[in-house]
């Protein structure tokens, strides 16, 4: 990556914890903070959580003129207001302007998935490649497109947000209004769902992997649908994109079972006579998120102002 010869500070606004960062102008990690988001207390005491995060970063970076804050959902190019959080008490907020007026500062605000695509383009798994598809597995599915080093959001501030394309209009309900999207299939809590629902205790998706390891017979069939809807899911993607890497990410990017029996099945889907597309672990853990949001800014002038 070029230096950019300034400090920047980015935000990962998670549901459950608040990361920030420091790159110092080689663009090199240098502080790190983690707090709690405590969402359930609301949107308020979330910008407060944020402002006073970024405060106790700026003494570190004295000269950064623009924050960068990666949140799930983005801004709607209606109205400036998030859309589409999972964080769902942020949606129709002003949360960037409320941030902006709380911090005096500019801040450049863009989905997670999309900061989490741009580092790992940058700076990790992706690097050397034209086209990259960054995919978060966890919590929540999104992803990210990145081209030639920069980050593509399309017009509505939607694209890569595969996440949320229906694959079965009959299936679980899902939090955006819809049924069946690939959210409600490929995220943690579906795939611990799944496995309660054909019997299986309560587990977490490490045990769930482990069990089926282990030749539990139930664990073992509900992680094979799960790698079923992986595939047809990323196969989709794959036909519309075509992309020169896809980096997987998130809790759920650690089943070793997604690149061999998952790769498999995304070559049984994908529109093509064989699958080229390397699908490969990301390189910068879970803090390729915040990194990704520091990296919007760094080396920024402030921003003009808005009318």
């Amino acid at each position: 990556m070029r230096a950019s010869g300034g400090r920047a500070i980015g935000i990962d606004l998670g549901g459950t914890k608040i990361e920030g960062v420091v790159l110092d102008g080689t663009l090199a990690p240098t502080v790190r903070r983690r707090i709690l988001t405590e969402r359930e207390q609301g949107y308020e005491h979330i910008v407060e959580r944020v402002a006073g995060l970024v405060d106790d970063l700026r003494p570190h970076a004295p000269d950064a003129t623009v924050i960068g804050i990666g949140t799930p959902g983005s801004l709607s190019a209606r109205d400036g207001r998030l859309k589409n959080s999972n964080t769902t008490c942020l949606n129709g907020r002003p949360l960037q302007t409320d941030l902006e007026r709380r911090l005096g500062l500019p801040v450049r605000l863009e989905n997670d998935a999309n900061c989490f695509a741009l580092a790992e383009a940058l700076a990790g798994a992706g690097r050397g490649h034209g086209l990259v598809f960054g995919v978060i597995l966890g919590t929540g599915v999104g992803g990210g497109i990145v081209d030639r080093g920069s980050l593509w959001t399309g017009p509505q501030h939607i694209a890569g947000e595969w996440g949320h394309h229906g694959v079965d209009p009959e299936g679980p309900s899902c939090y955006c209004g819809r049924r069946g999207c690939v959210e409600t299939l490929l995220s943690g809590p579906a795939l611990e769902a799944a496995y309660r629902a054909a019997g299986g205790p309560t587990a977490s998706v490490a045990e769930i992997a482990g069990r089926a390891a282990g030749g539990d017979p139930t664990a073992g069939a509900v992680l094979d649908r799960y790698v079923e809807s992986f595939g047809r899911a990323l196969a989709n993607v794959i036909n519309i994109l075509d992309p020169d890497v896809v980096v997987l990410g998130g809790g759920l990017s650690n089943l070793d079972v997604l690149y061999a029996s998952g790769r498999l099945a995304v070559a049984r889907h994908v529109f093509n006579d064989e699958l080229r597309t390397p699908i490969v672990r990301h390189q910068l853990g879970d803090s390729a998120g915040v990194i990704g949001a520091a990296l919007l800014v760094a080396g920024s002038s402030p921003a003009p102002p808005r009318c």
